[in-house]
């Protein structure tokens, strides 16, 4: 028995948010921030939309955007 519904999406995406920046590879100007799971977990990235290329990469909580409720209570 499944507790959890079926997404109603087909694809999940995650939001990349603008920012303003030029990437130091190709020079251009379509740069966003996103999080990220690689190898060695998950990743806080801003990364160049036209060539990829990373401008800063820094480690995120190990479990992403999940939080155990137990690390939460005081």
């Amino acid at each position: 028995m499944q507790t959890f519904p079926r997404p109603s999406e087909e694809r999940r995406y995650v939001e990349r948010r603008a920012v303003d920046a030029n990437c130091p590879e190709c020079g251009g100007s379509d740069v966003k921030a996103y999080p990220v799971l690689s190898e060695g977990g998950w990743w806080h990235v801003v990364k160049c939309q036209d060539c990829l290329a990373s401008l800063t990469r820094e480690p995120a909580p190990a479990l992403g955007s999940y939080v155990p409720l137990g690390t939460t209570v005081k």
